[in-house]
Protein backbone atom coordinates (compact mmCIF):
# COMPACT_ATOMS: atom_id res chain seq x y z
CA UNK A 1 0.00 0.00 0.00
CA UNK A 2 1.33 3.36 -1.03
CA UNK A 3 1.68 6.30 1.89
CA UNK A 4 2.92 9.49 1.74
CA UNK A 5 5.94 10.37 3.96
CA UNK A 6 6.53 14.04 5.32
CA UNK A 7 9.59 15.66 6.88
CA UNK A 8 11.17 19.04 7.51
CA UNK A 9 9.36 19.92 10.26
CA UNK A 10 10.93 21.06 13.45
CA UNK A 11 11.88 24.29 15.54
CA UNK A 12 11.86 27.43 14.12
CA UNK A 13 11.70 31.33 15.43
CA UNK A 14 9.07 33.71 14.21
CA UNK A 15 10.61 35.13 10.82
CA UNK A 16 12.44 32.13 10.50
CA UNK A 17 11.81 29.37 7.12
CA UNK A 18 11.44 25.86 6.74
CA UNK A 19 10.98 23.29 3.96
CA UNK A 20 8.27 20.49 4.37
CA UNK A 21 8.39 17.76 1.83
CA UNK A 22 5.91 15.35 0.94
CA UNK A 23 6.73 11.57 -0.93
CA UNK A 24 5.42 9.18 -2.41
CA UNK A 25 6.42 6.15 -0.31
CA UNK A 26 6.95 4.33 -3.49
CA UNK A 27 8.63 5.88 -6.63
CA UNK A 28 6.50 3.61 -9.10
CA UNK A 29 3.72 6.24 -8.09
CA UNK A 30 3.28 9.81 -9.25
CA UNK A 31 1.67 12.56 -6.72
CA UNK A 32 -1.48 14.13 -9.20
CA UNK A 33 -3.18 16.78 -6.76
CA UNK A 34 -1.97 17.17 -3.45
CA UNK A 35 -2.88 19.83 -0.65
CA UNK A 36 -1.41 20.90 2.74
CA UNK A 37 -3.03 21.52 5.71
CA UNK A 38 -2.09 23.24 9.08
CA UNK A 39 -3.97 22.00 11.94
CA UNK A 40 -2.71 24.24 15.20
CA UNK A 41 -2.84 22.83 18.21
CA UNK A 42 -7.01 21.79 19.99
CA UNK A 43 -8.21 23.59 16.39
CA UNK A 44 -9.40 21.97 13.22
CA UNK A 45 -7.42 21.30 10.69
CA UNK A 46 -7.24 23.54 7.76
CA UNK A 47 -6.63 23.69 4.08
CA UNK A 48 -3.35 26.26 4.02
CA UNK A 49 -1.87 25.79 0.30
CA UNK A 50 -2.24 22.82 -2.63
CA UNK A 51 -0.65 22.34 -6.34
CA UNK A 52 -2.94 20.48 -9.26
CA UNK A 53 -0.90 17.98 -11.18
CA UNK A 54 -0.42 20.65 -14.17
CA UNK A 55 1.09 22.92 -11.56
CA UNK A 56 -1.25 25.24 -10.63
CA UNK A 57 -1.33 26.52 -7.17
CA UNK A 58 -3.66 28.02 -4.68
CA UNK A 59 -3.47 28.98 -1.26
CA UNK A 60 -5.02 30.47 1.72
CA UNK A 61 -4.98 34.07 2.86
CA UNK A 62 -3.30 33.56 5.87
CA UNK A 63 -0.41 32.11 4.37
CA UNK A 64 -0.20 34.10 0.66
CA UNK A 65 3.02 35.31 0.23
CA UNK A 66 4.77 33.72 2.76
CA UNK A 67 4.16 29.98 1.74
CA UNK A 68 5.19 28.22 -1.80
CA UNK A 69 4.34 25.06 -3.17
CA UNK A 70 6.32 23.40 -5.89
CA UNK A 71 6.56 19.74 -7.26
CA UNK A 72 9.44 17.74 -8.59
CA UNK A 73 7.75 15.13 -10.42
CA UNK A 74 10.96 13.00 -10.79
CA UNK A 75 10.95 12.50 -7.22
CA UNK A 76 7.21 12.18 -6.51
CA UNK A 77 7.64 14.61 -4.30
CA UNK A 78 5.74 18.12 -3.25
CA UNK A 79 7.55 20.78 -1.05
CA UNK A 80 5.53 23.58 0.77
CA UNK A 81 8.46 26.48 1.44
CA UNK A 82 7.07 28.41 4.68
CA UNK A 83 8.86 32.02 4.63
CA UNK A 84 8.48 34.64 7.65
CA UNK A 85 6.82 32.22 9.65
CA UNK A 86 4.90 33.21 12.51
CA UNK A 87 3.67 31.61 16.04
CA UNK A 88 0.09 31.07 14.59
CA UNK A 89 2.03 29.18 11.89
CA UNK A 90 2.44 26.17 14.56
CA UNK A 91 1.19 22.85 13.98
CA UNK A 92 0.97 19.66 12.51
CA UNK A 93 1.02 19.96 8.86
CA UNK A 94 -0.39 17.14 6.78
CA UNK A 95 -0.55 16.74 3.09
CA UNK A 96 -3.28 14.54 1.31
CA UNK A 97 -2.75 13.39 -2.43
CA UNK A 98 -4.06 11.82 -4.85
CA UNK A 99 -1.71 9.35 -6.68
CA UNK A 100 -1.60 6.86 -9.84
CA UNK A 101 0.71 3.96 -10.21
CA UNK A 102 2.64 2.71 -12.98
CA UNK A 103 -0.08 0.39 -14.10
CA UNK A 104 -3.02 3.85 -13.62
CA UNK A 105 -4.36 2.49 -10.54
CA UNK A 106 -5.31 5.70 -8.80
CA UNK A 107 -5.70 6.22 -5.41
CA UNK A 108 -7.50 9.12 -3.64
CA UNK A 109 -7.51 11.02 -0.37
CA UNK A 110 -4.37 9.50 0.93
CA UNK A 111 -3.03 11.53 4.08
CA UNK A 112 0.47 11.67 5.37
CA UNK A 113 1.61 10.81 9.15
CA UNK A 114 2.13 14.90 9.62
CA UNK A 115 4.93 16.93 10.62
CA UNK A 116 5.42 19.22 13.31
CA UNK A 117 6.47 22.64 13.26
CA UNK A 118 6.47 25.14 15.93
CA UNK A 119 7.21 28.68 15.67
CA UNK A 120 8.62 30.09 18.80
CA UNK A 121 11.46 32.41 20.22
Amino acid sequence: QVQLVESGGGLVQPGGSLRLACAASRSTFSVNRIDWYHEPPLKQRELVAGITSGGSAHYADSVKGRFTVSRDNAKSTVYLQMNSLKPDDTGVYYCNADMTDVNGAKYFDTWGQGTLVTVSS
